[in-house]
């Protein structure tokens, strides 16, 4: 419509239709009159699965999905859909739930990769497009889950194998060029050090003990089992009992980059939380979320540079599971999100286990016993819970205890 001294006029049929018909003409065009660049620009924005599948189309964009000038493309796209890396019992199979199109994928790597990342070893740590496996004899490997390709650390000293491994972290600075850090934190309470290896130099950095912080007054005693492999009951202590913490998530921990301090979390054995504080070499102990001898099952997540808390326990005759921050000015527990009571109820009494991993605004969460496997993603945008669907291979449900969370990128290069 135009408007002419204080009118409204409409435009004439005949000026209508040359405005449809040049629309039309505007919008017959082909994704091959594209030149190469302005291509790999839209191409990369596609979700990773689909990426995989456009070689198919032609032969064009076979070479252009296989070239580095597309692989630089989709390392400006800021972030994807996050994929969540499974672990079973058996630690042999590579599945993934991509939650772009909330579906479970095998990955389909070479023989040797599996052999060297699956066989002998476990995934310990994941950030950005990376996933980092520990294996028995204390070496690291790093790989892109889903090109396959992966790299073998230098050893680690000797001189400081023989210390309690309490936590190992992961943060990428840059997939496209390799740049990223493994934080291994070794010792018992209060005696804490850690270890750094930075990608840029290929090497591990001297170890440095962390102090306790000064304004830290959380008691503990401190009496960790060297020998033992903890893991949390329902009562947050170290005991002996079937429902046991994926060999996987036994060094579980949480980095966070916050007012330019490098923050390493992870749980001691009697369920609290350490935050290591790498920048300023100190550590400290926050207090208890729940009684002593509470019963109940608990993991951490990182979520937009956040510390949280996941916690299961059994209330009133029903299950509750509800998510918790830390206010460090007030050194206060407060709870942000908890499932509807009307999903956690048949989690009572089931002795369940829970392993998370957070990833931007949603949370992973594998709740496992002998009795029941369930697998929940919850969304802070949305406030939403879902459940999400079994996953079956031949006909069988496969069961999972844990997962690692990792950005599916074709460019992240070991």
């Amino acid at each position: 419509m135009e408007v002419a001294n204080g009118c409204i006029s409409r435009p004439s049929r005949k000026r209508k239709l040359l405005e449809e018909e040049n629309g039309l003409e505007m919008l017959d065009f082909s994704l091959d009159e594209f030149n190469e660049d302005l291509l790999e620009r839209v191409l990369s924005w596609l979700p990773t699965s689909m990426v995989f599948r456009i070689g198919s189309v032609c032969k064009r964009w076979k070479l252009m999905a296989e070239s580095e000038s597309f692989k630089l493309a989709c390392s400006r796209i800021p972030s994807r859909d996050p994929w969540f890396f499974m672990v079973d019992s058996k630690l042999n199979r590579s599945i993934v739930f991509d939650s772009a199109e909330s579906s479970w994928k095998t990955l389909n790597h070479p023989p040797s990769l599996l052999h060297t990342c699956n066989r002998d070893s476990i995934p310990v740590a994941a950030s950005g497009g990376f996933l980092c496996f520990r294996n028995t004899s204390g070496g690291y490997i790093v790989c892109n889950p889903v090109t396959g390709s992966c790299r073998e650390l230098p050893p680690v000293d000797p001189n400081s194998r023989g210390r309690s491994l309490r936590a190992i972290a992961m943060c990428a600075y840059s997939n496209y060029h390799g740049l990223y850090k493994l934080v291994l934190v070794s010792g018992d309470l209060p005696k804490l050090s850690f270890k750094v290896y930075n990608s840029i130099d290929n090497c591990w950095e001297t170890e440095i003990i962390l102090r306790r912080k000064a304004d830290d007054c959380t008691e503990s005693d401190y009496n960790d089992d060297d020998d033992a492999v903890y893991f949390l009951s329902k009562t947050g202590n170290v005991v002996v009992t079937n429902m046991q913490r994926s060999p996987s998530k036994q060094y579980s921990s949480v980095l966070t980059l916050k007012d330019g301090e490098e923050i390493v979390y992870f749980l001691s054995s009697s369920g609290t939380v350490i935050a290591c504080n790498l920048t300023q070499k100190c550590f400290s102990e926050y207090p208890r979320l729940l009684p002593l001898f509470s019963e109940y099952s608990i993991d951490m997540v990182e979520c937009k540079g956040e510390i949280l808390v996941v916690v299961l326990s059994d209330f009133f005759e029903s299950a509750s599971l509800r998510v918790w921050w830390y206010d460090l000015k007030t050194k206060t527990w407060n709870q942000i999100a908890a499932m509807p009571p009307a999903m956690s109820h048949e989690f009572y009494d089931k002795k369940l286990d829970i392993n998370c991993v957070g990833a931007g605004d949603q949370i992973f969460i594998c709740l496992s016993s002998a009795e029941l496997c369930s697998y929940v993603l919850y969304d802070f945008a949305s406030n939403q819970w879902v459940e999400l669907p079994e996953c079956s291979m031949n006909g069988e449900a496969l069961e999972f205890t844990s997962a690692f969370s990792f950005e599916p990128r074709i460019e992240a290069s070991v």
